[in-house]
């Protein structure tokens, strides 16, 4: 269960969290081309090419963020949240396509090896490459568990595979420059295209069962049964309906009071338990139904509890 926070302070971290991504690409292309045109090393080519998919994906991310977090109008009622899945979307279409790639150029250099030149060099890029992702990734890591976002999910997921893309690229010079071990180069980079392809599958399902409005995960729907039965006029409650979209989580229940209430007083009980479900859901929107206790209805079977 993520901690409660405020929709203001969610935005402010999502708006450094995407930027902060997209300038730490950016330095990553930059400096794994120079090296990869000094060393000719096959393995960190594909870092590099990783690491401009990881441009276009966090740029992807930061103007579907910002779509996300504008509030709902007039034509979408309730708001933009599913932005941030379609982006996390195609951030596993370019991630797939840079496993691909990857891929291809690797089996080139296993027909045709090549030599690796200034092999020092490319290590000391690396281990830069490892220390800046891992310092965006624990920032990544600690927004996402402050604001559920999915499309900072999966840039944090890729980001934290780049760092084992990078190791696999150290050992893979370390070894060519002290046994000679030329294939190890497009082995190690066939290896990181694979766990790269893996990595977008995991996101695209992530994604995917955001858009299909798949329910909160049980714990949460757990702890809303437990809040609206814990009210002393609440006799009963049925039809628990969750779903997510952006930073906003969408719950629906029927609540059963007794049925020689007024309705006005009904209506205060499910006031009150409403409030008491924001609470513990500061981003949630709620919808309470009442119905008199005892009442049967004809409901699907799939919305029962």
């Amino acid at each position: 269960m993520k901690q409660p926070i405020t929709p203001e302070r969610a935005r402010r971290l999502l708006r450094l969290v995407t930027g902060a991504a997209v300038a730490t690409a950016a330095i990553l292309v930059g400096v794994k081309l120079g090296a990869w045109q000094v060393t000719g090393s096959v393995s960190l080519l594909s870092s590099m090419v990783d690491s401009v998919m990881d441009i276009l994906a966090s740029l992807i991310n930061f103007f579907a963020v910002r779509h996300a977090l504008q509030p709902a109008d007039r034509e979408h009622r309730f708001g933009h949240g599913k932005a941030e899945p379609l982006a996390a979307l195609g951030q596993a279409a370019f991630i797939t396509g840079s496993g691909v790639f990857i891929v291809v150029e690797a089996v080139g250099r296993l027909i045709d090896p090549q030599p690796i030149e200034r092999g020092l060099v490319g290590i000391g890029v690396m281990v830069f490459a490892i220390v800046v992702s891992v310092l965006l990734v624990a920032f990544q890591r600690y927004v996402v568990r402050l604001t559920g976002s999915t499309a900072v999910r999966a840039d944090s997921v890729h980001y934290a595979s780049d760092v084992l893309v990078n190791a696999g690229v150290i050992g893979s010079l370390v070894l060519v420059l002290t046994l000679g071990w030329v294939y190890v180069d497009s082995i190690v980079a066939i290896a990181i295209a694979g766990f790269v392809i893996y990595s977008a599958v995991r996101i695209a399902r992530d994604a995917l069962n955001h858009l299909m409005d798949r329910e909160l995960p049980e714990r949460d729907r757990q702890r809303i049964l437990d809040i609206v039965q814990a009210h002393p006029k609440v006799t009963d409650c049925h039809d628990l309906r969750t779903r997510s979209a952006g930073l906003k989580a969408f719950i629906q229940v029927h609540v059963e009071m007794e049925g020689t209430l007024t309705l006005l007083e009904a209506h205060d009980i499910s006031d009150e338990v409403e409030a008491n479900i924001r609470e513990a859901f500061p981003n949630a929107e709620v919808i309470i139904h009442a119905d008199p206790e005892g009442l049967e209805e004809e409901m699907p079977t799939f919305a029962r509890l």
